[in-house]
């Protein structure tokens, strides 16, 4: 009277069994003929600022490589947070990314609230560090760094810094502006860097810390005071960084990424890192992100997880050293 139920049971075992490597043949099989569609990238800021302007030469690389359309979809706002947490809250699939700095995965959440948990997004690949320095309108008169901080202090609350929102890396550069030399400064935040370029050219903020600010750097309506990187700009050869002024350790590193809903399944996040890797080495690239105002930066995705955990590790510290704070 047993077998019928002992079948019953192994014939139950055997669907089940049957069933579970149904689904993950399955799941593989999306995986490797990943992407059959278009691929939505948000970028968490307005058109024509700085991540937009590294964003997009990236997406279109993209597009060619794996032969479906990369698709830039600004959604900018408070400081990122409205692009970021679509991103974080999307399904891990691999057709929902975003291109972003440091800015709203690392940053703010060490600043404020945010509406998303900033481990709901995994770093995929750095897709470069920005190069850029503080900048000064023409009409003003320093055009030093020496110059700028001797002006502000001579007229204070007379010079206003405009960045692409509070909480973001030009902002913390600010910040340690401020904190390191003492000088009275407005700082304007707006909705992305493109908002705050048309507002420094027609003299209604003064200084600007962003990549979207160098081609006007070249046409003279704007100075470069200085560079924020570790090494000087083979563009401005003569402009000596921060640490050659005589301020060591006082910038706010702004690094692009790719990052990805976490979940999201290792082999697509490889193939990402694999590709993006390669072309940060080709000429072709690497002119385009100088042109963006960023230097290319190759990484694994074990070594960027590792450099994300060091990254919110430091700017903690200087949050709590420079007592910024977010009103």
């Amino acid at each position: 009277m047993q077998m019928p139920r002992l079948l019953q049971r192994r014939e139950f075992l055997s669907i089940a069994v049957g069933a579970m490597a149904c689904g993950a043949t399955s799941r593989a099989s999306a995986q490797a003929s990943w992407p059959d569609k278009p691929v939505k990238v948000i970028v968490p800021f307005a058109a024509g600022g700085g991540t937009d302007v590294v964003a997009r030469p990236w997406c279109d690389r993209l597009s060619q490589t794996f032969g479906q359309q990369f698709v830039v979809e600004n959604r900018g706002g408070a400081s990122g947070l409205i692009g970021t947490e679509a991103a974080a809250k999307a399904a891990p699939d691999g057709y929902t990314l975003l291109m972003s700095s440091n800015t709203t995965p690392v940053n703010l959440p060490l600043l404020r609230k945010v509406p998303y948990d900033p481990k709901s997004l995994t770093p995929v690949a750095r897709l470069g560090d920005v190069v850029t320095g503080f900048v000064i309108h023409a009409s003003i008169g320093p055009k030093t760094f020496k110059e700028m901080l001797d002006y502000a202090k001579a007229n204070p609350g007379k010079l206003a810094f405009g960045s692409s929102g509070s909480g973001t890396g030009p902002h913390l550069r600010y910040e340690m502006l401020r904190f390191k030399t003492g000088v009275d400064i407005l700082h304007v935040p707006y909705r992305g860097g493109a908002d705050a370029l048309v507002d420094i050219l027609s003299n209604n903020i003064q200084m600007m810390n962003e990549p979207v600010t160098l081609p006007h750097v070249k046409a003279g309506k704007l100075y470069l005071l200085n560079i924020n990187h570790s090494e000087r700009s083979p563009d401005f050869p003569d402009i000596p960084t921060l640490t050659e002024l005589g301020y060591p350790n006082a910038d706010a590193p702004i690094w692009f990424s790719l990052w990805a809903p976490t979940g999201t399944p290792r082999e697509i996040l490889q193939r990402l890192n694999a590709e993006i890797v390669k072309q940060s080495q080709t000429p072709e690239m690497k002119e385009k992100l100088r042109l963006a105002g960023a230097a290319p930066v190759i990484q694994t995705l074990d070594e960027i997880a590792a450099f994300r955990e060091v990254d919110s590790k430091n700017m903690a510290e200087l949050i709590k050293t420079a007592q910024i704070k977010i009103e």
